[in-house]
């Protein structure tokens, strides 16, 4: 079956799959997600360490100079807009949910800036829930793979995916599939040459 074939090669190349954006609780894995729409984990990486020394709790981000907080954000893009949202983030967890991030994506959705992929992302990273987030490494890679049509939205991808692939193996089959989108399976230059998946692809 095809689906065993993709699962079987993507256990081989990343056994361990890990998100590769840096955070240390709940909030911070949200904020760095947020930060990363449109942007590369790398350089999310290199300006959350200097947000969170800088605002030690959710209140002092909340309490955050907008000014101050654009010049670190500047560098991963939409900086003015992902400042406004993580302000209001941390606003509405202190005073709603008392500084915890809720495990419910119908809550999740409600908060500036977070849309279903970045639930879904932040709700398998951080509760291994299952769920697949068709970013643009997931979207790439199952239209290659002919798991759904070139013309599908990225809300039909991931009900194929969800559809295709066990509900248990959902959150680990996302991180697997950006990580070979992004070091193998990529837009420009795909490594096809060495790739065990050639016969089922599209490209």
């Amino acid at each position: 079956m095809k689906t065993n074939k993709i699962m079987d090669y993507l256990d081989e190349l990343f056994p361990n799959p890990k998100c590769e954006l840096t955070y240390f609780n709940d909030y911070s894995l949200l904020m760095a997600i947020v930060l990363s729409a449109q942007s590369t984990d790398k350089r999310v990486n290199m300006v959350t360490p200097i947000i969170f020394n800088k605002y030690k709790t959710l209140e002092d981000l909340s309490n955050a100079d907008l000014e101050d907080l654009e010049n670190i954000i500047r560098p991963v893009g939409s900086f003015r807009k992902k400042s406004i949202y993580l302000k209001e983030i941390a606003n509405i967890l202190v005073n709603k949910y008392s500084g915890v991030v809720p495990k419910d994506k119908e809550s999740l959705v409600l908060l500036p800036g977070v849309g279903g992929k970045t639930a879904n992302v932040f709700l398998s990273e951080f509760y291994n829930y299952p769920a697949i987030a068709v970013d643009t490494h997931v979207e790439r890679v199952s239209k290659r793979l002919k798991l759904a049509y070139m013309k599908d939205d990225v809300k039909k991808v991931e009900e194929k995916l969800m559809k295709k692939f066990p509900k248990d193996k959902w959150a680990r089959l996302h991180l697997q599939l950006v990580l070979f989108g992004r070091y193998h399976c990529k837009a420009i230059n795909p490594n096809c040459k060495n790739c065990k998946l050639k016969d089922v692809c599209r490209y």
